[in-house]
């Protein structure tokens, strides 16, 4: 089998108060006022805007008024596919309650959360991958070899981005967040944007492991996206990790190539190589894929491979097929930026509009929206135009459940009895604490487990 890794994303949100039909878009509150709106209930029993919640999962308020919701940890592609969406289950129930709040205080508008990258004044807000990763020396070799996938990444798991252009008009590209970014590997977030943050916080014991933070990636509203962008990604890590060197693949300018590839929806435009060649995103991407299921085969794995992981090489292999062969149709139920496309262009043709007309951006922005009811994906995925991997059923549990199998399970039940028994206590990735005179304390260095004794003693302690 492949090697078993914790992973987690980090979605922020986008936030706007909406102005009623016919009504005065200058009455209507600020995003920070709708987000205080939103984080209203959460501070009256959470105490705070960050918060950690009983599925293990984190809760909070980030800078700009982004809502942020990280996922507990995984060590499944599917788990983790489940657990994001008990995230937007979470935080659309929030909106609803938020806008109930409106309506009772005779305030006009309604409150929108959208997944994903960036607003209409071209602020970007990110959604975040983190890996944990077995600690090794040469941790910056593994970061310079993954970079090229990240950077072409985009030609299967980008969100679709309709991008105006500096004349007039605009055109269509398949990331959202590659014109955001700027460097490669750093420990800057804000600054600098990089592919890959290097600050070393691995949440976990810090002589075994090291965290890969990864902040380039696109927020995916279908399914599908989601399990390919982290499932590609596991393997592709479990490879490097396995010793697998990735050197010929390394760009000469990064950050250009990755605005040249989000441009260029054919996926064929060459850029340039360290080495001086030239090849295609779709080249790189194929390049990697034919690595890892070579790798995979000579090490004997293919036949542990769970059902899920062979979805994703499945998908990761016909993704490239449909830009091979200029045929979107092989993936515009699965990949967001086919699905998105096929979406405007029906909308254009129906009503002969231009890619730049406001009617189009609205739409885009719908699909984006987490409501059920006031955005696209549920009755996309209804009407068959949307797959899913997931069931209603799964996503309802993992709203006040924590994945099983992680050291989530400890923190979410200790969260879940603490609020059982109204005691106070500090939460966070590692550490569980009553605020008691004694002071107990727990320190859980390890990501893997879901069963410890003292988290018992200490749930135990919280029925005194």
């Amino acid at each position: 089998m492949t090697v078993r890794r914790v992973f987690g994303v980090e979605t922020e949100y986008g936030i706007t108060c909406a102005a009623p039909p016919g009504g005065d878009p200058g009455t209507v509150v600020t995003a920070d006022d709708a987000a205080r709106y939103l984080f209203r209930k959460v501070v009256q029993w959470g105490r705070s805007s960050n918060v950690f919640l009983r599925n293990g999962a984190r809760l909070y308020l980030d800078v700009g008024s982004h809502p942020e919701y990280a996922t507990a940890e995984c060590d499944d592609v599917h788990q983790l596919v489940v657990n994001d969406r008990a995230g937007e289950a979470i935080l659309d129930e929030m909106v609803e309650d938020a806008n109930q709040l409106l309506a009772a205080e005779g305030v006009p508008g309604t409150i929108h959360l959208f997944k994903n990258n960036v607003d209409s004044a071209g602020n970007s807000f990110g959604c975040h991958e983190n890996y944990l990763v077995r600690r090794r020396r040469d941790f910056q070799a593994m970061g310079d070899a993954i970079v090229p996938f990240f950077i072409t990444r985009q030609i299967l798991t980008g969100a679709g981005h309709i991008r105006a252009r500096a004349g007039g008009g605009a055109t269509y590209a398949f990331s959202q967040r590659a014109d955001q970014m700027w460097d490669a590997m750093s420990s800057a977030t804000t600054r600098s944007r990089p592919i890959i943050n290097t600050r070393d916080e691995p949440h976990g014991d810090a002589d075994l492991y090291r965290r890969m933070h990864v902040i380039v990636g696109d927020s995916s509203v279908a399914e599908t996206t989601t399990m390919l962008k982290v499932g590609m990604t596991d393997l592709l890590l479990g490879m490097l990790e396995d010793g697998v060197r990735v050197r010929d693949l390394a760009l000469a300018e990064p950050m250009r190539a990755i605005r040249e590839i989000s441009h260029d929806t054919t996926g064929t435009v060459p850029v340039e190589l360290a080495t001086g060649r030239r090849m295609s995103a779709l080249d790189i991407q194929e390049a990697f894929l034919t690595r890892v299921t070579a790798y995979l085969d000579s090490r004997g794995l293919t036949e542990g491979l769970t059902g899920v992981q062979r979805r994703v090489l499945e998908l990761w292999e016909r993704g490239l097929q449909a830009l091979r062969d200029a045929d979107p149709s092989l993936v515009d139920t699965e990949l967001d930026w086919a699905i998105k496309a096929r979406l405007l262009e029906r909308y254009r043709s129906k009503h002969t509009l231009a890619l730049d007309d406001p009617r189009v951006a609205r739409l885009s922005l719908a699909y984006h929206d987490i409501s059920p009811t006031r955005g696209l994906a549920t009755t996309l995925a209804r009407r068959g135009l949307m797959a899913r991997i997931t069931t209603d059923d799964e996503v309802a549990a993992a709203v006040s459940e924590p994945p099983p199998t992680t050291r989530a399970k400890l923190r979410g039940d200790f969260v879940a009895r603490a609020q059982e028994r109204r005691r106070d206590v500090t939460v966070d990735w590692v550490h569980l604490k009553i605020n008691d005179a004694v002071q107990r304390t727990v320190v859980l260095k390890d990501p893997f487990a879901p069963v410890d004794e003292r988290v018992d003693a200490l749930m135990a302690a919280l029925q005194a």
